[in-house]
């Protein structure tokens, strides 16, 4: 927990935050080590990064004296497609593409994806919100990625991602495309990343007739969490 990130619930006043969270109070305890008149990072979900004072620290929360005045790193210019993973990588792939600055993403729904993953647990809004706060926290950064289901897609890809496209570029990462992915980009794009096994020959085909471009990562196949980081890090 490189910040302790707090919302609109835990303020006291202007100036006074109240943690009752009891697994970051035990981060405080166990992991900072921390006595009042420590100052540590924080930040409000949606606002500002800065520094606070810890005033007091027992097992019922943590009160501390903020000063708010920096803003959180900017983020990407993507919006991110990801072929629902299965749950135990969905965890740590949404931590990662929070930290690494991905502000909108959809998760949809490919053949090689397994209709049993729209039933896990680890789609509740609560699950997800818990890893999207995680990653923003290992990154100091305070903006929640907005996160949208499309568990069809053929209606999807006809009817409402042709309209999402407009002045972005769109690339679509799948091994055996001819050009590598592009490096340093400074616009925005949208880009489509496939399940383990990648896309069908169908969903390539949709995707290129809405003009995504094929890119690829080398002859490695990789797993899907470290494909998209591998990816955000190299367009951006």
């Amino acid at each position: 927990m490189n910040l302790i990130l707090f919302d609109d619930n835990d303020r006291l006043d202007t100036q006074r935050m109240h943690l009752r969270d009891p697994v970051r109070l035990r981060h405080l305890r166990d992991i900072h080590r921390a006595v009042p008149g420590d100052e540590l990072s924080v930040g409000l979900v949606g606002g500002a990064l800065g520094r606070g004072r810890l005033q007091s620290l027992d097992d019922t929360g943590a009160i501390f004296t903020v000063t708010l005045d920096r803003e959180p790193p900017a983020p990407l210019p993507v919006h991110l497609l990801l072929a629902l993973p299965r749950p135990r990588m969905l965890a740590r792939t949404l931590e990662h593409v929070t930290a690494l600055g991905v502000k909108q993403l959809t998760l949809l729904h490919t053949r090689r994806v397994e209709k049993s993953y729209w039933q896990s647990p680890e789609l509740t809004s609560e699950k997800i919100h818990h890893h999207l706060i995680l990653g923003l926290e290992q990154a100091r950064d305070t903006h929640l990625p907005c996160v949208t289901f499309e568990p069809r897609f053929k209606p999807f890809i006809e009817d409402r991602l042709p309209a999402q496209l407009s002045g972005r570029r769109a690339l679509i990462a799948h091994p055996g495309m001819a050009e590598t992915c592009p490096r340093g980009l400074d616009e925005p794009v949208t880009l489509a990343v496939g399940p383990e096994g990648g896309f069908v020959p169908y969903e390539v085909e949709r995707f290129s007739a809405l003009g995504f471009e094929g890119v690829h990562l080398g002859e490695r196949i990789l797993r899907v969490e470290t494909a998209v980081t591998a990816l955000l890090a190299r367009l951006f």
